[in-house]
């Protein structure tokens, strides 16, 4: 409660009562969704007030229920490796912060690989739906926290179902402390999911651009070629049998693709990723135009 402000006019002025926030400020009152906040401003949300509450806050997205064990399960999905290997990074750096505050950001499911950070005392999520691992719900355009609050914040596979990418970066540069961390993922070569909701995508380099204001601690591709091939071919059937059978059979079918991620150098992978990632520092640096040009890694050097 100490650090919420309203995702409306920004002011630190809340009233909190029971079941309701209100701003002192400019008189909004947040209502609560399944004891989670609803801290949205609807007026600037792609989703609609009323919608929302008579769907008690759900997903928007209809999201299969895996009744698999995870171990099966994660034999045929998408090679994670490379983010655990960042978040064991990422924990290592932030043993010199004292009980460091922790942000995610689209946490209605818990992401694939940042399992351990939620080992952590000091950790908010939010989403902009109901779900047992949120603290509260909220709109990344507005975050509804102070200035200056988070020692670290996590973005993963968001920032291609926002509208504005650039103001949610603003954001999160906004609530991380000086010398905070930010770990970003997001998808490049893949098609459309979640329908309607999603708006871009990104390359190596025009990712680590949108963290210009962010000194790079590392940067990369999350999933290879392989995992492309397998999102074209998993798309492209589902395209001429008009079946989502067919969609999910594909992937397993050719889960295998996947350790071609490993085979391939890392120069043609760049070029092709399934996604990429983005670990950086917040501190004075900011990149240049020209600085962006060198940066580029991939194969057609």
């Amino acid at each position: 409660k100490n650090f919420l402000i309203c995702p409306t006019c920004k002011s630190a002025e809340l009233k909190h009562f029971y079941k309701k926030i209100q701003c002192d400020s400019c008189n909004t009152i947040y209502k609560y969704c399944n004891n989670h906040p609803v801290m949205l401003d609807f007026n600037k949300s792609v989703l609609n007030k009323k919608k929302f509450f008579e769907n008690d806050g759900s997903s928007f997205v209809k999201r299969r229920k895996v009744s698999i064990p995870k171990k099966i399960k994660n034999f045929f999905s998408s090679d994670s490796r490379i983010t655990k290997k960042n978040i064991y990074k990422i924990i290592n750096l932030l043993n010199v912060y004292k009980k460091p505050r922790i942000l995610i950001i689209g946490g209605g499911t818990m992401g694939n690989g940042i399992e351990n950070l939620y080992k952590f005392e000091n950790i908010i999520s939010f989403d902009i739906y109901s779900s047992k691992h949120i603290t509260l719900i909220a709109d990344a355009h507005s975050i509804p926290f102070r200035s200056l609050t988070f020692d670290l914040v996590v973005v993963q596979a968001v920032l291609e179902h926002v509208i504005d990418p650039n103001l949610v970066v603003d954001e999160i540069e906004r609530i991380i402390k000086p010398d905070g961390l930010v770990y970003s993922e997001t998808p490049f070569m893949q098609q459309v999911h979640e329908g309607a909701f999603d708006f871009t995508r990104f390359s190596e380099s025009g990712h680590r651009y949108l963290f210009k204001n962010f000194q790079c601690i590392r940067s990369g591709f999350t999933k290879g070629l392989g995992t492309s091939l397998i999102w074209s071919l998993a798309y492209f059937n589902k395209g001429v049998f008009r079946s989502k059978i067919i969609f999910q059979l594909t992937k397993i079918l050719f889960f295998w693709l996947k350790f071609f991620d490993r085979l391939i150098p890392n120069k043609y992978n760049i070029d092709g990723a399934s996604g990429s990632f983005f670990l950086g520092k917040k501190n004075k640096e900011k990149m240049s135009v020209s600085d962006i040009i060198r940066f580029y890694s991939g194969s057609q050097v």
